[in-house]
């Protein structure tokens, strides 16, 4: 859905936005919409990702060796004699202070993720046999979810638009671009045009992202005040 050049863009971005300081894949998402599956296509971790936009990763969960994080968490699975959820994590933690908190294992990017990163981890050394096929069947779920998923959302395209009348735009989503207009031509005094429309598989979430990215220039519900960057920046998006 993004590739690899669009994301370190965004990285560069948001960065500024904040500061120079780079955002995590947490609130990465949030702004610009890229999951961490996206992303993951291109990089093991975030960090990596950072590293390549010029940035410094974020130190507080590099503090911890990577291989320091795998071996805690694989002697917590053989503990468990399965692969931790979530709330494992947290109460391992809270039970003993010395074992990562769960946020921290949170930089390889989801339970899915990390568990086909300790398989990877146990490939490449010996006497993890049984770790293997613990996690195997948590990786393979991940995979058919992400499968399923990917199906479901095939079936639901749909079309963010950004539309022009008068002085103001309008943001809003719909299935069929050239219908909608038509509808908002009839309804508004002012001529409507179609400026751009981004193709998604995901029309709500994109819709909100920019509500959310302009909304200081928001007037009144999904009309906003744009200037000619605003426009631009929209329509530099093809598919989201």
């Amino acid at each position: 859905m993004f590739d690899k050049k669009h994301i370190l863009e965004e990285i560069k971005r948001t960065a500024k936005a904040n500061g120079g300081v780079p955002l995590g894949w947490r609130k990465s998402h949030a702004e610009t919409g890229i999951r961490d599956h996206d992303w993951q296509k291109h990089w093991a971790r975030w960090g990596e990702a950072q590293v390549e936009a010029g940035f410094t990763p974020n130190v507080l969960t590099a503090a911890i060796g990577e291989k320091a994080l795998l071996e805690a968490l694989i002697g917590l699975i053989r503990e468990l004699g399965r692969f931790p959820a979530v709330s494992d994590l947290t109460v391992k933690h809270a039970r003993e202070p010395g074992f990562p908190t769960e946020k921290t294992y949170r930089r390889f990017g989801g339970q899915n993720a990390l568990a086909s990163r300790v398989l990877q981890y146990c490939s490449e050394h010996d006497g993890y046999d049984d770790i293997e096929t613990l996690c195997q069947a948590r990786a393979n779920a991940g995979a058919a979810h992400k499968t399923t998923v990917a199906e479901s959302a095939a079936s639901e395209l749909g079309y963010v638009y950004l539309l022009h009348s008068g002085r103001h735009y309008k943001i809003g989503k719909t299935n069929a671009v050239g219908r909608r207009e038509r509808e908002l031509a009839i309804q508004l005094p002012d001529r409507a045009n179609v400026v751009h429309a981004i193709k998604t598989d995901d029309p709500h979430g994109i819709e909100a992202y920019w509500h959310g990215r302009f909304a200081a220039r928001r007037k009144n519900g999904e009309w906003f005040s744009l200037n000619a960057a605003d426009v631009q920046a929209f329509k530099r998006r093809k598919f989201m």
